[in-house]
């Protein structure tokens, strides 16, 4: 079986770096991983370089300001609003410097999906966006129409085919009921699955296809993300444990062809550095377990770091999308050491 995207023993970057400079990062990626190189996050640039305000720096008629408390909704763009929008289209022009002379066929991009957004930014009285459905509606419309036209942008620019990625690591405290509100003593009403489901929808069947739907939190709601249309899965490996409907969720998307961004790489060095064994073996694991062929894992996972790299350093970053990539190719040829591997 070949995956329905990109080639077989393909891996790539969850989404920030350490550091400053764009062009550095996205030649970096470009380097380590070729065959889905991603625009970088440098959220280490302060406001506006940070996943929400990067994010919202996309929105279409909507504007966002920095407050004590974390972005808030403003009639008009301010200048942390223009400086988010300059962050990316700087991101943007290194990219394409950086790719021009590899041409990937495929570039990904990141962004945060609907319900981690309304989670995150406030409203004028202060509440979540989350609390007023109305106002979560307009934002998942804008964030559709502005992540539409960016991934057009970055396609024309880059000639690649472009697969977004939304990140949702605040869906399944949304789910629980377990954001707190402005006081800080109560909790905001949890959001039905059916609900968080359409929501969902509306942004992902907006965009290119397939859609990249990560969640780097426990209890990720796999099902759900499937239903809502997500055309593949990023999750931190570490975080899925051993619970029989976790396992079962995760065989019924690969039984669909749905295959999963496997977060397999420290995010930062450990005190040893694993050897790719000791890497896969959380994948190999998970494919007996799930009654998979380990021969399939080239086709169903795309080995990744655990989380994002900003925390790393610029030393370790560099080697963990290697070694993401090197597991990659070890998934199309697995060394002979892996068929007794626990």
């Amino acid at each position: 079986m070949n995956t329905p995207y990109w080639t077989p023993g393909t891996a790539t970057g969850i989404g920030s770096l350490p550091g400053t400079d764009p062009l550095e990062a996205a030649r970096t990626v470009a380097g380590e991983l070729p065959d889905l190189p991603h625009l970088p996050e440098l959220p280490a640039r302060g406001v506006g370089a940070d996943l929400i305000g990067r994010t919202a720096g996309l929105l279409v008629d909507l504007a966002t300001e920095f407050v004590p408390s974390g972005y808030r909704v403003t009639p008009r763009p301010g200048g942390e609003h223009r400086r988010a929008v300059d962050l990316l289209r700087t991101d943007l022009d290194a990219l394409e410097e950086a790719l021009d002379a590899t041409r990937p066929a495929w570039v990904k991009l990141q962004a945060a999906g609907p319900w981690t957004l309304a989670a995150e930014v406030e409203l004028h009285n202060g509440h979540r966006v989350l609390t007023d459905l109305g106002a979560r509606r307009e934002f998942a419309a804008s964030l559709a129409e502005g992540l539409a036209g960016h991934a057009g942008e970055v396609a024309a620019r880059t000639g690649a085919r472009v697969v977004v990625q939304l990140d949702e690591p605040s869906l399944p405290s949304v789910l629980a009921g377990a954001l707190s509100t402005p006081s800080g003593f109560g909790t905001v009403a949890s959001v039905p699955e059916a609900d968080a489901e359409q929501l969902l929808r509306v942004v992902i069947d907006a965009l290119p296809q397939p859609v990249i739907v990560h969640c780097c939190a426990p209890k990720a709601p796999i099902a759900l993300l499937r239903r809502a249309g997500a055309g593949a899965l990023a999750l931190d490996v570490g975080l899925i444990g051993t619970h029989r409907a976790a396992l079962d969720a995760i065989g019924e998307s690969w039984d669909a062809e749905v295959p999963i961004l496997l977060g397999l790489v420290p995010s930062v060095r450990p005190d040893r550095e694993p050897s790719l064994r000791e890497l896969a073996r959380p994948a190999l694991w998970l494919a007996d377990h799930v009654g998979f062929a380990r021969e399939r894992l080239a086709t169903l996972v795309v080995p990744t770091p655990t989380c994002g790299l900003a925390g790393a350093s610029p030393e370790w970053a560099q080697r963990a999308m290697a070694k993401a990539r090197d597991l990659g190719k070890a998934f199309v040829e697995p060394p002979e050491s892996w068929s007794d591997t626990d």
